[in-house]
Formats: structure tokens, C-alpha cells, sequence
């Protein structure tokens, strides 16, 4: 029989930490400090298989459900001493979602729950404190209203502004017992003319209903959202977590707060988090009251003027530094806790590994490895690839001058410049149109998620380093400042001010999350130093990793950069990109344009001294290491004017006229480019094009190696081979202007003749194709555009629907589709390594720095991945993280 609850609290737990799957993160991680012998406050956890089932039963719970929540129910009750919905001694409980995979802020959450006119009362005297009972009240009504009722968040807003307003108080700490109790009816007031119905009184109806919405927000559209982002899928459901209460707004000697174990900034081995003296949790990740420093160190950083949590309440901060040292020591990583004290006693609400930033991953990483708490394996395993982003791009140039118009919380790393916009969908856009944005709020809300993703940095007048604009911002790898509260943001005009100065939207804007500065305009960046724990972690994952990673890159920067990164050799030189400066397009055009082989042959001899130089100079930088070279691949009209006095210049300049151009146009003009007129089909129909470019790379490669130069042993990869036959005439012709080289150097060549796998039939063809072939070299781009007759130029306008659906698990053009697009590569490998067993194999699409891309070449035995420059770390930390994984 399936069991759908499991208790935890009074020092024991039905859970434990690695139930995750079944408890969800918070569900395993309050099992396992129950366990640990720490102070949570009791509960249960209904399972993710509850969500499941709620989902495939049309949002009916199994059979069974209601029993075990009441048993479940029962047991906290005992243990607290007090009864669920009972007239003199209430219990009042909190329901939480918690997915196995942590998602800040996504899903709902009620507080206080277990609260009507009679329990309120109750809790008033058992309390002795009014002012508390109404206040918890009015946030029930709140937080029960908007999340299970469907009243919007901002109609309790309006009638507490109101209210404060009229009683001339700002601070909700300013408000009376009496005060609460009127905004209490008033809340009512509202959800009856709202609704229809009065806000209900029963607290198992209550319970039920916050139940069905924290199911009910899995699917809700900023969760769906999240999920996209990071690749969650939606089949693992979230668990509900509800728990007794304990209270941080009883009064002075009580508090809530957020703690890492270590700077989730910079990873800094130091005790790191906010509290709120007199609030509850919801205060502090929300933004509304800006949160006091929990040790007193940084309360002298940040130069606050609230007191610490380390001076304030001295006994609970040492037990709390006691808890710290106890859960980081048991999991072995940095701990994101959130805790509540009442009454002076500390309770434990929820621990979880912490997000970080790239920077904080590797540090933390590579000093407990150096510490003995982890091993090398686990280092690698530990840091997200992706993050590395994060670190491979520009920051603020120190030297550079910046006008400072605003100061905030450096709550994520990282510089950002951009125009301002004001709201997510602005940002979206914008963005969505090539500009970049700096979204601008007052504090950011989870509905806020795909502006968020979409800008290049947050900034917000409220909230502090563990709001939720700072911690999503943290994990998407997004500079941001957070209250920067000196900021007058006006929604309504579109206007910030700060520091004197008036700014609109569009104007340019830059931030400095590592220090918390707003400037303005674009400031001047530095590269990024990847020394130290990068070094370190790089030179450990490279010693433990098999696939060879290589880089997509034409020009001598592009090349220079990628071997900055680590680049073992050029997977991917796309020739055409060659072609297109001022000085080349013109020879290329009179190639184009000219009616006979001897014309094109002598447009080309122009050319031919640019294409030897750019291979020379790929050859020098890579010292030896292999370089593949894809011969001309794109349809030639792609080469040719379109405008009207473009076609008059290039006729001009070709001596020919302008009818001339127009009727070459037309005759190369193509219903579908991308299957047309291409790759080796040029070879086929104009072999001069391939045979001149062949002569550049094996000149340029004699000229390199002459006088003791670094060996150079090109790959020459012909594009959009279809069959033997193809390869078989374009090989012959290569090797044909290999041997002329030759004789006119006196001297000899090493080469490889291979191809680019990029049409399904190709991948089948494989195994014949290996007879010509030295090497494949998967082009994953077009072969997924063509295994799915998707254009990736075109498919994202219906892809999130596909997504959102199912159908997809995701973006195909980011992420291999393994079933499908996969099947083919491994059929291919298998075949081409059948008839030609030392047959060499890569990739050179995007997926080539996809981390899941990257995991299924190591599985299927491919030598190398080759993807952009700044992708080169993530690739090389990814196929570590492969490598590992085999193993396992």
C-alpha cells in the first residue's frame, strides 16, 4: 500500500536526506535535521507522488490521503501540546511547497494557517499579545487570499496604505492590536465583495485548500517558467510541507531570518544572513522591510546602521553558529538555512545546499577539497558547468570613469550595462528585439521571471542580499543590486531618480554587483582573470576528462580567445565568414558573377593570398594542435547585393552591368536555401572554388611548419555529403592540388580528408561514407533542423508551446535530442567505425558546449567536442563531469 504522508519532529523523522524524489528537498532536509537531533518545529510531508497523482486523476487526491493527513495531523498536535482549530489552545500551521530541486520563490506558500474570529482570539490569550494575534491574522487572510482565493495581492495592499495613511503611521510595527483588527475586517470585507463568499472559517477547509493550491502552483506560469530555465521537468511534482507554526513576530525577543554558511557571493568560509527582529519569514524574502546583519563583521561592511542579530540576540547567534558548523560538516556543502526564533528559542525551519555564484562554486569547492571535506571528483561534480559563464565575461575596468548615481546591495557579481526598462514585459521586449536592459523595480516577484532572464541586469530600491531578486538573480548568473534605497522609482512615468539626476526609460545605465554601484552610461570593462580556484578546478578536471575539446573559430581573436580557454585545436573554421570583408567581397562577387571557368579561376587567384594568410595565422596560433577546416558551405546568393544601389556598385565594380547582376540573382535565387544550391554541391558544380581553397590551407601549412615551425596537419571537412560518390570526386580533387603543392614546395604534406554528418541520410550512409572518410564531424545545427524540418531561425515562435506540451523536452537546438537527433550520431559512429575502425569523431554544433550534449558524446566514445570560445571552459568541466559519471 502506497504511503503518501511522513511525519518528522520531537528529534525523529519517517524521512531521511536522500528521499528527495519522493519528500522533495525541504520534505528530506527537515526529515534529516529531525534526525540530526536539531530544533524544527514538527509536521509532515505529503509526497510528490501526491502531485503526480493530483495531476493524472484530474486534480483529485488518491484514495487514502485525507486518513493519513489527519493521523499525520494528530501526531503534531501531541507534540506541540495544542489542538488543530481548537477554541482555547489553537494550532496553527504553515504549508510549503518543496520540489526535489530548489525553485526560490516559484511556488505558494500560506503562514498563520489554522487562524478564524474565534482561534484569533485564542491565540491572543495564550499569547497574551493582541497586537501579535491580529497581526498574524490579517497576514493569513492576506497570504490565503491571494494564493488559494484568487484575490489579487495588491487589494490588501491598497486597504493597509489606506489604513496606515489615515492613522498617519509608515512602519506596520507602528500599527495596534485595534489597528490590526480593523484592517482584519476590512481584508474580509474585501474578499466577500471579491468573491461572493466571506473568507472561510473552517480550518480543514483551509488546510485543503492551501493544500490544493501548493499542488496547484506547480503548474502555475512563472514555475513553468523556472522549470524551462533550468531544465526541471515538470513529471517530478513538488511535495507539501506543512508544519506547526512558531512565530517571529511575538515581540522583541523574537526574529526570522535567512543564513548561508559561507558568502554565497564569494564563498567566503564566514557565517553570512539577515534577520528581522519582530517579523516573519515572508518579511525578509519579500523585500518590504529591509533586513539588519546577522554577524557583527558585516554590519561594519556594509556600513548598517541596524543592529546585529550577533549583538542583539548573543546566546541564539552562538547556538545558530553551533547549527551552522553541525549542518555544513553533515552535508558537506555550503547551507542556505532559514530559522525563526520565539520567545528567545531557536527553531530550525529549513536547510538546503546553497545557490551561489560561479565565483563562490569554485572557491568553496577547491577549499574543501584542499581541506579534506571532499574529494577532487567531488569538486568537479559540484560546480554547475554553466555557471562558469559567469566568469568568462567582462567586469568594470577599475580605471575606467564612472559617474556614480546610486549605491546598493551587491547581491549578485558581475557587470551590466544597458537601457532601462520598468517592467519584465518590457524587458522580454526588448531584449526580444537585440537590445539590452537593465530591468528596473522596486523589488522584484516571482512573476517577474522571464523579464528577469531576459535582461543583463537587476536593479531594485528594496529588499536585501537574500530577497528574491538577489537569489534568482545568483542563479541565472545576472549582476544585481538590491535596495538600492535611495532609488525613487516611478511606475508610472517611467522615471528613476537617484543621486539628483532623472533618468527615463531607455536611458543607459550600468551596475557593479560586485560592489553594489549604479552608474551612469556604459562604463569601459577588462577581461576576466581565470586564475587561481579556476586554474585549479580546470587543471582538475582536464587530468580526470577524456573528450578532447575544441573550438569553432575563423578569426586569429576568435582563436587567440578559445586557446586562452583551454582549446585543444579548431574543430570548426567556417570558411564563408572569410569572404565577407570589404577587400575579399569583391573578387568573391566577380566569382559569382562571371560566366566561365576561366573567369571564376582568375577571380579566385585574387583570393587565394587572403585564404592562405587566414589559414597561416589559424595554424600559428594553434601550435600544432588540430584544425578542421569546412570548405565553402553557404549558397552563393548569400554572397550578392540585394538593394538597388548595392547591385549598381557591385555591377560597377565587376565591368559588367546592372541587368547582369539582377539575372545572376534570379538564377541563383533559392525556395529553400538551406536544401539547396550548397556545401559539396558548389564543389560538385564549380570544383575551382574547393580546389583554390584547398591549395590556401596546404600552402599555408608548408609555410607554417618550414624552419622548424609547430607540425600542421589540417583537417579538410566537406559539407553536406550525402553519399560515397560525392566525397569520392571532392576527395580526388583535394588530393590532386595536394600533390601539385608538393612538387612546386619539394616538400610533403600531412592531411585528413573527412565530413561534416549533417543529413540524415549521410548518417545512415555511413558506413560506405567511411571509405573516403578519415574523419565525421557531426554538425549537429542542420542535422536536428533536418531529422525535425525545424528551422532554427524560425522554430522559436512555436517551441514553447511544444515545450509547454511535452512534445519537446526541451529546446532541440540547445540541448541534443538524444532519441532522436542522438540515435542518428550513434548509428553513424557505429557504421563509420566499422569499416574504418581509427575513423576520427566530434561534434562542432552548439551542443558542442551543452553540458547534457556533451554527456551523451562522452557515452557514445566520440574523441572531441568543439563549440564557441567562451564556451570552451564549460565544455571542458562538463566532459570531466562525463567522465565521472561513466565511471559510476
Amino acid at each position: 500500500m502506497t504511503k503518501w504522508v511522513y511525519g518528522f519532529g520531537g528529534g525523529s523523522a519517517e524521512g531521511r536526506s536522500d528521499m528527495r524524489e519522493l519528500l522533495g528537498g525541504k520534505g528530506a532536509n527537515l526529515a534529516e535535521m529531525c534526525n540530526l537531533g536539531l530544533p524544527v518545529p514538527p509536521g509532515f510531508t505529503i509526497t510528490t507522488e501526491v502531485c503526480t497523482a493530483f495531476y493524472d486523476n484530474d486534480r483529485a487526491y488518491p484514495d487514502g490521503l485525507n486518513a493519513e493527513v489527519e493521523t499525520a495531523l494528530a501526531a503534531v498536535e501531541k507534540l506541540v501540546g495544542r489542538t488543530f482549530g481548537d477554541a482555547k489552545n489553537p494550532l496553527l500551521v504553515s504549508v510549503r511547497s518543496g520540489a526535489r530541486a530548489s525553485m526560490p520563490g516559484m511556488m505558494d506558500t500560506v503562514l498563520n494557517l489554522g487562524l478564524n474570529d474565534e482561534t484569533v482570539e485564542a491565540l491572543a490569550n495564550v499569547s497574551g499579545d493582541r497586537r501579535f494575534a491580529y497581526d498574524s491574522y490579517r497576514r493569513f487572510i492576506q497570504m490565503y487570499g491571494d494564493v488559494v482565493l484568487g484575490v489579487d495581492h495588491y487589494h490588501f495592499e491598497d486597504i493597509l496604505e489606506t489604513i496606515k495613511e489615515d492613522k498617519g503611521v509608515t512602519l506596520d510595527t507602528d500599527m495596534g492590536a485595534d489597528d490590526w483588527a480593523e484592517v482584519v475586517e476590512s481584508f474580509k470585507k474585501k474578499v466577500k465583495s471579491e468573491l461572493g463568499n466571506p473568507f472561510p472559517q473552517d480550518p480543514r477547509e483551509q488546510l485543503w485548500g492551501a493544500i490544493g493550491a501548493v499542488f496547484g502552483s506547480w503548474m502555475n506560469a512563472r514555475a513553468n517558467t523556472y522549470r524551462r530555465l533550468h531544465n526541471i521537468p515538470a513529471s517530478w511534482g513538488t511535495a507539501v510541507n506543512v508544519q506547526a507554526m512558531v512565530f517571529g513576530n511575538m515581540g522583541d525577543d523574537c526574529a526570522t531570518g535567512v543564513c548561508f554558511s559561507r558568502n554565497p557571493s564569494t564563498g567566503e568560509d564566514r557565517f553570512y544572513g539577515e534577520y528581522l527582529i519582530n517579523a516573519q519569514g515572508e518579511d525578509v524574502v519579500a523585500g518590504i522591510r529591509t533586513p539588519a546583519p546577522l554577524t557583527e563583521i558585516e554590519k561594519q561592511e556594509s556600513g548598517s546602521d541596524l543592529i546585529s542579530m550577533e549583538a542583539a540576540m548573543p546566546g541564539v547567534f552562538k547556538e545558530l553558529c553551533d547549527i551552522r558548523e553541525k549542518l555544513e560538516t553533515h552535508y558537506r556543502d555550503m547551507q542556505d538555512m532559514e530559522f525563526t526564533v520565539e520567545s528567545g528559542k531557536l527553531y530550525m525551519l529549513q536547510t538546503r545546499a546553497g545557490k551561489r555564484t560561479a565565483k563562490a562554486a569554485l572557491r568553496i569547492a577547491v577549499e574543501m577539497c584542499r581541506d579534506g571535506v571532499i574529494s577532487k571528483e567531488d569538486a568537479i561534480k559540484r560546480v554547475d558547468p554553466a555557471q562558469l559563464d559567469q566568469l568568462l565575461h567582462p567586469t568594470l575596468d577599475p580605471d575606467a570613469v564612472r559617474k556614480v548615481v546610486g549605491m546598493g546591495l551587491p547581491a549578485s557579481p558581475g557587470a551590466a550595462s544597458g537601457q532601462i526598462v520598468f517592467s519584465a514585459e518590457a524587458a522580454e521586449d526588448w531584449a526580444g528585439k537585440g537590445r539590452k536592459v537593465i530591468l528596473v523595480r522596486i523589488e522584484t516577484s516571482p512573476e517577474d521571471i522571464a523579464g528577469m532572464h531576459a535582461a543583463q541586469g537587476i536593479l531594485t530600491s528594496r529588499g536585501g542580499m537574500t530577497s528574491h531578486a538577489a537569489v534568482v538573480a545568483r542563479g541565472m548568473g545576472t549582476p544585481c543590486v538590491c535596495g538600492a534605497g535611495a532609488i525613487k522609482i516611478d511606475y508610472a512615468n517611467k522615471t528613476m531618480m537617484s543621486g539628483g539626476v532623472t533618468l527615463k526609460e531607455g536611458d543607459v545605465i550600468t551596475l557593479d554587483g560586485a560592489t553594489g554601484e549604479v552608474m551612469l552610461g556604459e562604463v569601459a570593462t577588462l577581461k576576466p582573470d581565470l586564475s587561481g580556484d579556476f586554474s585549479q578546478l580546470m587543471e582538475w578536471a582536464d587530468a580526470l576528462r577524456r573528450l578532447k575539446i575544441r573550438t569553432n573559430a575563423e578569426t586569429p581573436e576568435e582563436a587567440e580567445t578559445a586557446r586562452g580557454f583551454g582549446a585543444e585545436g579548431i574543430g570548426l573554421c567556417r570558411t564563408e565568414h572569410m569572404f565577407f570583408e570589404p577587400e575579399r567581397i569583391v573578387s568573391m562577387r566577380e566569382m559569382i558573377l562571371a560566366e566561365t571557368e576561366q573567369g571564376r579561376r582568375t577571380a579566385l587567384a585574387k583570393l587565394l593570398p587572403y585564404q592562405r594568410q587566414d589559414f597561416i595565422d589559424l595554424f600559428r596560433i594553434m601550435k600544432g594542435l588540430p584544425v578542421t577546416i569546412r570548405l565553402l558551405d553557404p549558397p552563393l546568393h548569400e554572397f550578392l547585393p540585394h538593394g538597388d544601389s548595392e547591385i549598381a556598385e557591385v555591377a560597377k565594380a565587376a565591368g559588367v552591368t546592372e541587368a547582369v547582376v539582377k539575372r545572376r540573382l534570379l538564377d541563383l535565387a533559392e525556395a529553400n536555401p538551406m536544401l539547396g544550391h550548397r556545401g559539396c554541391r558548389l564543389g560538385i558544380s564549380y570544383p575551382e572554388i574547393y580546389e583554390m581553397q584547398a591549395r590556401a590551407i596546404f600552402e599555408a601549412a608548408i609555410e607554417v611548419t618550414k624552419d622548424g615551425g609547430d607540425p600542421v596537419i589540417p583537417e579538410i571537412m566537406i559539407p553536406l555529403i550525402v553519399g560515397k560518390k560525392e566525397l569520392e570526386i571532392l576527395k580526388a580533387a583535394i588530393i590532386k592540388v595536394a600533390a601539385e603543392v608538393e612538387n612546386e614546395k619539394a616538400a610533403k604534406l600531412k592531411y585528413l580528408v573527412g565530413t561534416m554528418i549533417e543529413l540524415p541520410r549521410a548518417a545512415l550512409r555511413a558506413g560506405e561514407i567511411a571509405e573516403e572518410a578519415e574523419f565525421f564531424s557531426f554538425g549537429t545545427n542542420d542535422l536536428t533542423q533536418t531529422t525535425f524540418g525545424l528551422s532554427r531561425d524560425d522554430a522559436s515562435h512555436f517551441l514553447d508551446t511544444y515545450i509547454a506540451k511535452d512534445i519537446f523536452a526541451g529546446d532541440p537546438f540547445v540541448s541534443l535530442d538524444q532519441d532522436g537527433v542522438g540515435e542518428l550520431v550513434s548509428l553513424a559512429a557505429e557504421r563509420g567505425r566499422a569499416t574504418r575502425s581509427d575513423i576520427k569523431l566530434g561534434i562542432c554544433g552548439e551542443h558542442g558546449g551543452d553540458p547534457a550534449s556533451i554527456a551523451f558524446c562522452e557515452a557514445q566514445g566520440l574523441d572531441y567536442v568543439s563549440c564557441s570560445p567562451y564556451r570552451v571552459p564549460i565544455a571542458r568541466l562538463a566532459a570531466a563531469q562525463a567522465a565521472l559519471g561513466k565511471q559510476g
